[in-house]
């Protein structure tokens, strides 16, 4: 073993490191190789970026650098046309999870994405939801979902998706999420179909912190009552926000591959994590879309021990931090926490 910055001079496992995933998007979970197989089952032209197996170059810190990270994702969802392909998807995506060590995803997903080719929205979160349940039994993978309105469609779509959201909540759905370009409209133009979800019982779990500054985080505070936060490491530039994630104990979803691929953060140290740790910021590590950026799980905490130096008691922190910030049933969640303390004692 090589030495390291953990107490006992060894450097532990991290895919064996039990763990929660709460960033991860439909699409962007799958296989490159299951990509190709489906791009060439339906016809469909990849574009060289899509094709090498390698994650593409990309940058979205910029409008035309988003049109083509968005470009991309949609020729691959494109590939997703049945239901056995959905189902493909899942399980692949349950099986990688499972390999680096997570003991529980929250996979994010649009429905409206998909309709057109699955005989429409409510037939597609049916079809998604059957998947996820097949999944987690095959894999042992405890699996729930999130649903995300695009904030790039109509407010009225988003209060349609929440409804329904709601309406199926006793099939695994555990929370409600806003996505895309944070950089476009107001969060509070999406105030009410997060007041649908959360008085259904759905976690608000908006993107925010990323492309925009502090303020897209503090938005999903004040308008949407956001417990979580997809990404939110831009508030590494307020103190003050800070100290308030800090204070109510928002969960921050970090994705710092993604967050270097995209442009953001130019190299991985630059990603803002000791900034959060200091302020007591709760983070759950997640891979975002390995499709396009390239790694996984696990390789999030790689990047968090090579990079900033966390020692294994600091990454097993980060681990039960994932754990807490996730809809895992108590009696679930105390058996993880248990592994984990196990890990470190190992």
């Amino acid at each position: 073993m090589h030495e390291s910055a953990s107490g006992n001079g060894t450097r532990r496992d991290l895919r064996a490191l039990p763990k929660a995933h709460l960033h991860l998007h439909f699409t962007g979970s799958m296989r490159p190789g299951t990509l190709l197989e489906l791009a060439d089952k339906y016809g469909v032209h990849l574009p060289e970026a899509l094709k090498g197996g390698e994650p593409p170059s990309l940058r979205a810190t910029d409008e035309r650098g988003w049109f083509r990270f968005q470009r991309l994702y949609d020729i691959a969802r494109s590939c997703l046309r049945a239901p056995e392909d959905i189902q493909r998807l899942v399980r692949e995506a349950a099986e990688e999870d499972v390999r680096d060590g997570s003991r529980w995803l929250e996979i994010q997903v649009d429905p409206t994405s998909y309709a057109p080719r699955l005989g429409g929205l409510t037939p597609a979160l049916e079809i998604i939801l059957d998947a996820v349940e097949s999944a987690s039994r095959e894999t042992g993978l405890g699996m729930r979902v999130v649903v995300a309105a695009n904030r790039m469609k109509h407010p009225l779509d988003a209060r349609t998706l929440a409804r329904l959201a709601v309406r199926f909540k006793d099939r695994g759905i555990v929370g409600f999420g806003l996505s895309n370009d944070e950089r476009r409209g107001f969060a509070r133009d999406f105030d009410r179909a997060f007041t649908i979800a959360r008085e259904g019982g759905l976690l608000a779990a908006p993107h925010g912190g990323e492309l925009s500054g502090p303020q897209s985080v503090r938005d999903c505070l004040d308008d949407l009552r956001a417990r979580r936060v997809g990404h939110g490491v831009r508030a590494a530039e307020d103190p003050w926000l800070l100290a308030r994630l800090a204070e109510q104990g928002v969960t921050c979803e970090v994705c710092p591959a993604s967050n270097v691929a995209l442009g953001v953060y130019e190299k991985a140290e630059d990603v803002p994590l000791r900034t959060l740790w200091k302020a007591g910021v709760p983070m759950a590590l997640g891979a975002d879309d390995p499709l396009l950026f390239g790694s996984r799980l696990a390789a999030q905490y790689e990047l968090v021990r090579d990079a900033h130096g966390f020692s294994d008691d600091e990454l097993a922190e980060l681990a039960r931090q994932s754990v807490r910030g996730s809809e895992m049933p108590e009696a679930v969640r105390d058996g993880v926490l248990a592994e984990i303390d196990g890990w470190l004692a190992a």
